[in-house]
């Protein structure tokens, strides 16, 4: 019988460490929507050569840089913004992100808008043969939230979870 280390099951601590230098209820909704995007990740929904697999869910813009803001009188708040590098361009697809991006609309509502980037493996290195600043830029000062060589799967109630 296995038993297993605390580094087998998922630690949502992990994830708000990462972001420590934000309000708790930031922390709380940022590993929400990476636990979120990790669990309903649906690469079945495109025919692709390979299994799919989330190589990094990366945390750029304001609340990267650290320059978030949020006014509750006129409402205005600065959006998360999630970069997500997967192993094959075909699970970009907008398909593979449905159930995910539905999950979050429902959960987070109003309270802040969260963009989206998918990028394959490919495009990363493609961007660093070419030195596309935009990219390489926005993920070096960008927050690894989920690296797949680093850090641990989700356990069965974790992805069972979905909703």
């Amino acid at each position: 019988m296995l038993i297993p280390t605390p580094s087998d099951v998922y630690a949502r601590e992990v994830v708000m460490a990462r972001v420590a230098h934000l309000i708790r209820r930031k922390q709380r909704e940022i590993e929400r929507i990476t636990r979120i995007l990790r669990a309903c990740f649906e690469p079945t929904q495109v025919q692709a050569p390979e299994p799919g697999e989330i190589q990094q869910i990366i945390l750029i813009g304001p609340y990267a840089r650290r320059s978030w803001f949020e006014d509750q009188q006129t409402i205005h708040f600065s959006d998360y913004e999630f970069w997500i590098v997967v192993n094959h361009p075909l699970f970009a697809d907008e398909r593979c992100w449905q159930s995910a991006q539905a999950i979050i609309e429902r959960e987070l509502g109003n309270r802040c808008a969260v963009g989206l980037e998918i990028y394959s493996e490919a495009d990363v290195r493609i961007a660093e043969a070419e030195r596309d600043t935009f990219i390489l830029d926005r993920i070096e000062a960008g927050i690894t939230l989920y690296s797949a060589s680093r850090d641990a799967p989700l356990n069965m109630h974790e992805r069972r979870e979905r909703s």
